[in-house]
């Protein structure tokens, strides 16, 4: 027996003797950690927003500013017919006149303005349901200084938002329907933001807000049935909000950010206090203000929300449905595969 082999068996022995007076065992052996198998990318149902309906006691009104002061021009003007109404519920909506506008920037996504009968003391930012449309711009301080001749009435900033978002910059303002509409870019690393650059100097919606009685339920209902990229809500103060309801400039709201499949198509979930309701509208018509959010799918075939009608051919060729969402909201969806 050679030297290297009589080393290597004394080796041995000692080993097993050490397991063995320690109590150890074979079988205590750690064994190799697995390979993790990644989890397969989740890609949201939602692709990105198409489209925000305004209604309004005057379209002509609203069809004016936009195009004057917003750089909006209208594409299509006619009246809404008998199936696009019941599809949105609302069948008083049938005939009525609607105008269709685009920026030019983003000229495949729109602002809609559709004409409904006054009700008497809606005011933005007070009930449940949509409530704001946020729109991408160059400068939100050259925004401010122009809309501030407009018609449009000025209810906050230009400043920074609060933290973890305080490189981003915004200023808000109520049009004549009482729709709120916030005009927003980047001040930061453009690179590294969450939001899209904009192609114009106001540009197109990037984010829809929603208002209801219960931010984590909506924020759950949106990631579970659309497979939307989140996080829980967390309080903030909203100036804005806060002085449309007569609260403290520190009342604190749960705010949450639900992502779509498209970088910079997002919805905003706001959890309002109980002093909050729904909002009231004229019988068999869209609610005033901003009523409906429309956004992409790739198919709506599978999806577990129960719409209003069956999807139907209501945009040319494409198919289009729209369902009640947890705080009332008229969500509509458009088929529209997207690369």
């Amino acid at each position: 027996m050679t030297a290297v082999l009589l080393r290597r068996q004394l080796l041995a022995a000692a080993s097993l003797v050490a397991m063995l007076t320690t109590g150890a065992t074979f079988a205590q052996t750690p064994a190799p950690a697995p390979t993790a198998t990644p989890a397969p990318a989740v890609t949201p149902l939602l692709t990105r927003i198409k489209m925000a309906t305004v209604a309004a006691p005057d379209v002509n009104k609203i069809e004016k500013i936009y195009n004057e002061w917003l750089d909006y021009k209208t594409i299509e003007k006619g009246k809404v017919s008998d199936a696009m109404a019941k599809s949105w519920g609302a069948p008083n909506s049938a005939g009525r006149p609607f105008v269709l506008m685009n920026s030019v920037g983003s000229p495949d996504v729109y602002i809609r303005a559709v004409q409904i009968d006054e009700v008497k003391g809606y005011k933005a930012n007070t009930t449940h349901g949509w409530n704001s449309i946020e729109i991408i711009v160059e400068d939100p301080d050259k925004v401010f200084a122009k809309l501030s001749k407009s018609p449009l009435t000025h209810v906050g900033g230009p400043k920074n938002l609060n933290p973890p978002y305080d490189s981003i910059r915004a200023t808000q303002f109520v049009g004549p329907a009482e729709e709120t509409l916030y005009f927003t870019a980047e001040k930061g690393d453009v690179s590294k933001s969450p939001l899209p650059a904009a192609k114009s100097f106001i540009d197109r919606p990037f984010i829809m807000v929603l208002a209801g009685p219960d931010a984590n339920e909506m924020v759950k209902f949106y990631m579970d049935t659309f497979l939307l990229r989140g996080s829980p809500p967390y309080p903030t103060t909203i100036d804005i909000i806060a002085k449309a309801q007569g609260l403290p400039a520190d009342q604190k709201f749960l705010l949450g950010l639900v992502r779509m499949a498209e970088k910079g198509n997002n919805m905003e979930i706001d959890g309002y206090p109980p002093s909050a309701k729904a909002r009231p509208r004229a019988d068999g018509q869209l609610p005033p203000g901003v009523a409906i959010a429309s956004f992409n799918v790739n198919s709506l075939d599978g999806l577990k929300v129960k719409f209003i009608q069956p999807p139907a051919k209501l945009y040319k060729d494409k198919r289009a449905a729209t369902f009640i969402g947890p705080a009332g909201e008229l969500v509509e969806l458009i088929e529209e595969p997207r690369p």
